[in-house]
């Protein structure tokens, strides 16, 4: 027996979100045990919020609504960058980690603003289709 593999679940922004959501993971429990309800529960908190919010949306039956939930998961995007910066200014990363996930989040966010943009505009939703 195999399982469905949902259409989020193809998209380059949901895959790249989940190997982000890793590198957080990874890279926070670094952090010093003092932040574990604090920063690190934060910045694990916003970098899940991402792919989740991709997968919830894609339930939706307007893309209007699939809009509301990819817009929630740039601005989970833009909150894990003050979280980066927090680690940065406390010395808890290296300008280097800092760099490259910065990168690697800029490309997400780029992609979930493309897609925004497409659900806005696109015409053909699932609500109409069950109609």
């Amino acid at each position: 027996m195999s399982y469905k593999t949902y259409s989020f679940e193809k998209l380059d922004v949901y895959q790249a979100a989940r190997k982000f959501k890793i590198e957080i993971k990874k890279m926070s429990s670094q952090f010093p045990k003092h932040e574990r309800f604090d920063l690190i529960s934060q910045i694990n908190r916003a970098s899940a919020s991402i792919s989740a919010n991709l997968a919830e949306g894609s339930g939706r039956s307007s893309n209007f609504d699939q809009a509301h939930f990819t817009n929630i998961s740039y601005a989970s995007g833009l909150e894990i960058i003050d979280h980066l910066n927090t680690a940065l200014d406390l010395s808890y990363i290296k300008d280097d980690k800092y760099k490259a996930l910065r990168i690697q989040l800029d490309g997400i966010l780029s992609k979930l603003n493309a897609l925004y943009k497409y659900q806005l505009k696109n015409t053909n939703t699932l609500k109409k289709k069950l109609n």
